[in-house]
């Protein structure tokens, strides 16, 4: 690489300026303290760990996503998380063991190996919240509000919540006695909405014809919400574990449109992200501004069972990279007030009481400034890129912070 190159970045990797990195800061700090106030624990998660504890109870998605290096310590191979879920997961399964519901939080970056998407970058900063110890949709439904409310303090307007349950796939599939291929070929199918090629693969199953009309009726099973209701009456005959899930489905939607009632609700019951994990619902909020889920999460119980406790568990995360850039908050630097170079124990003390009252105050590292108003001023260029509006001066003796 050559001295002209030196300030190239890789693919999918950004700096952040003064300004935008002020308004990610604010968001951060923002929904930090509304998760606080709903009574979830700010936790710190390693960077880097050894790979087999990083990819617990992950996807092999994530596993590609996640880069690996050789410890120099120990021998071992280790990961930089791509994901903060599972360590959040082990913190509450063996280093809090807590016997009732937690709730953790967390905003920190992670490093993927490629980008999940069209200009996404691989190192995101990923926030969200996860409950766990609690079975019943209750902990759903406040998570589902509380990513509602995420996106609403990121001031990101018109926004579709869409619910889906990845049980109902697994239920049906496991009553038709699909081979691994067969599921595995059906599943990718599904993710593409390829309605040619599940229809083609259903038809060459061995299922039956009943359960292979459900598997084709639950590939177009998307839309608002009288999706609901259109699955309860396709699905009147399929077993009873569909049933319940579709229930299950129908009373979360019901108490969030009950606590949301603002909120547009959308249903895809062949949604099925985070399919080797999530155990249940899963839920997604979009807006016609991003081509992409905003924010996702689900229901991913027994993932602590590795650490000794199988927790029930539910969360949500956001790129909190994407949340500023969509954000409809407006950022800036603060102004601050110029302040001369001089000894003067009466100045020093102001410039002090300034920066306690929580001003920004920037000292002139040039030595050489004279204390009259008439010749301390400095280069307004210089004070614009400063982003200085004040300037303190000594007029008749007297230190003073006069608007430029």
């Amino acid at each position: 690489m050559v001295a002209v190159d030196r300030w190239l970045l890789p693919d999918g990797v950004e700096e952040i300026l003064p300004v935008e990195a002020m308004k990610l800061e604010m968001l951060r700090r923002r929904l930090l303290d509304l998760y606080d106030s709903w009574g979830y624990d700010l936790v710190i998660t390693p960077l880097i760990e050894y790979l087999d504890s990083l990819l617990v109870g992950s996807s092999h998605d994530l596993d590609l996503h996640t880069f690996k290096i050789t410890d120099q310590l120990s021998g071992r191979m280790m990961g930089i998380r791509a994901d903060i879920t599972p360590q959040v997961a082990r913190i509450d399964a063996h280093s809090l063991r807590r016997n009732g519901p937690v709730r953790l939080c967390y905003a920190d970056s992670v490093l993927h190996t490629r980008p999940r998407g069209l200009l996404a970058s691989r190192v995101p900063i990923r926030i969200g919240a996860e409950l766990f110890g609690h079975s019943g949709a209750a902990a759903d439904v406040e998570l589902i509000c509380l990513m509602y409310q995420t996106l609403a303090v990121a001031e990101i307007d018109d926004i579709q919540i869409v619910l889906g349950h990845v049980g109902i796939f697994r239920t049906l599939v496991e009553a038709a006695q699909l081979s691994a291929d067969a599921e595995s070929e059906l599943f990718d199918a599904l993710q593409r909405k390829a309605y040619e090629e599940i229809d083609s693969l259903l038809a060459h199953s061995a299922a039956d014809e009943e359960l292979r009309t459900m598997l084709r009726d639950l590939s177009r099973l998307n839309g608002d919400e009288s999706v609901l209701q259109t699955a309860l009456q396709k699905f009147s005959k399929a077993p009873q574990a569909v049933q319940r899930e579709l229930a299950e489905l129908a009373e979360i939607a019901a108490q969030v449109k009950k606590q949301l009632p603002e909120l547009t609700l959308g249903f895809d019951l062949c949604e099925l992200r985070g399919y080797e994990y999530h155990t249940g619902i899963v839920f997604a909020a979009y807006s016609p501004r991003y081509g992409r889920a905003l924010a996702q999460g689900g229901r991913y119980d027994s993932i602590g069972q590795v650490y000794g406790r199988a927790r029930p568990a539910s969360g949500f995360d956001s790129d909190l990279k994407t949340l500023a850039r969509l954000s409809a908050t407006a950022a800036s630097l603060r102004c601050g007030i110029f302040a001369p170079a001089d000894e003067d124990e009466v100045l020093a003390g102001l410039i002090s009481k300034l920066r306690s009252a929580g001003e920004r105050v920037i000292l002139s590292l040039e030595s050489a400034v004279k204390n009259t108003f008439e010749n301390s001023a400095m280069d307004s260029n210089q004070l614009q890129e400063l982003n200085c509006d004040r300037q303190i001066v000594r007029i008749d003796g007297t230190w003073q912070v006069l608007k430029l």
